[in-house]
């Protein structure tokens, strides 16, 4: 096979410390256009990968024999240029959170379906080594029945790690539609549905603007979710942890709790209510505290499941079902309901 001629469309910064430096690692694709809106960050990408600078990406599409496209871009803009891309004959491999609302996700779901291309949402937590190996552990019945769960992601804000520092898109309303919540949250309801291997079907939240002088999107959220069986669990997600990134799972069951990245040396901790405690030393998730993203197994999957036309674990459904999850926190905070999912 032929290698795979990929775009990549939007050069911030998860474009430049994971989509580029793992589609230039692996060995059948080649990276021969990319387009941002400022032109100098098209131009330093285009002449460090080799490839085309644009900065408009329906030119790209119109101009360029593409395979698949990387769509990087603030979160206003998933849908519309994922469709386009689409439409235009590329797999696209598109960044969380996929969509605004329910609506646009449907229509990336069907025109993908339309033109027989493969849509994944890039949701790397599932391919950490500690969630998978959690996955497997709860799937094989080693904690028994599961009761509950607390699971987190936060850290000092996207400023410190995003290209346009403190006037970054992520704190405008107009261009994010959602702050912390899409930023992590939605990372964290895609892991539970994965770890759980079932639906949350019910959402309480507060979502709140606390942290961030000047955001017009939340930057704090504590959510209350139940499963289909009836696990209850929290989720939190917030830009105010100012101190450390934390990015941890506790699970507790009927045998067994689990604690998932929560110990600086133990990726994954079991502690039995026999007494035993079992630990694990999986290799630290990455974060971007610790310099990027580069190899979260993301790309790789994408570009495997194209060659061998296998869906890939993140399917378009699949982002959607996690979408939800905010969606409904969202509308929870709002109406100070509790939310069902259907």
């Amino acid at each position: 096979m032929e290698k795979l001629r990929v775009a990549v469309i939007g050069c911030g910064s998860i474009a430049k410390h994971r989509h580029f430096i793992e589609y230039h690692l692996n060995p059948d694709v080649n990276i021969v256009a990319v387009c941002d809106k400022v032109k100098a960050r098209a131009k330093e990408a285009a002449q460090q990968y080799q490839a085309q600078a644009f900065t408009d990406y329906e030119v790209l599409l119109a101009q360029s024999d593409i395979d698949l496209v990387s769509v990087c871009l603030p979160n206003y803009l998933h849908a519309p240029v994922s469709i386009a891309a689409l439409q235009a004959g590329c797999h696209v491999l598109c960044e969380k959170p996929m969509a605004t609302s329910y609506q646009e996700a449907q229509a990336m779901i069907e025109v993908a379906e339309k033109n027989n291309k493969k849509l994944m949402i890039a949701h790397n937590q599932r391919f950490v080594a500690s969630h998978q190996q959690a996955k497997a552990l709860i799937e094989a019945g080693e904690l028994g029945k599961i009761y509950s769960f607390k699971t987190a992601f936060g850290h000092g804000g996207p400023e410190g790690w995003s290209v346009d520092g403190k006037d970054s898109w992520f704190f405008d309303k107009e261009q994010a539609f959602i702050g912390a919540m899409g930023d992590l949250g939605v990372h964290k309801a895609d892991l539970m549905r994965y770890i759980l291997g079932e639906e949350i079907t019910e959402v309480s939240a507060l979502v709140e603007t606390n942290a961030k002088a000047g955001a017009t999107v939340d930057d704090n959220a504590v959510c209350l979710l139940k499963s289909q069986s009836g696990v209850i669990g929290t989720l939190t997600a917030s830009w105010a942890y100012n101190t450390s990134e934390d990015n941890s799972t506790t699970i507790y069951g009927e045998k067994a709790t689990l604690r998932i990245e929560d110990d600086p040396k133990y990726s994954m901790i079991i502690n039995y209510t026999d007494g035993r405690t079992v630990k694990y030393q999986l290799g630290k998730i990455q974060s971007n505290d610790a310099g990027g993203q580069t190899t979260s197994q993301v790309i790789d999957h994408f570009v495997e499941a194209i060659k061998n036309n296998r869906e890939p674990m993140i399917t378009g459904e699949e982002g959607l079902r996690s979408l939800n999850v905010i969606l409904a926190a969202l509308e929870s905070s709002e109406t100070g309901r509790l939310i069902t999912i259907k």
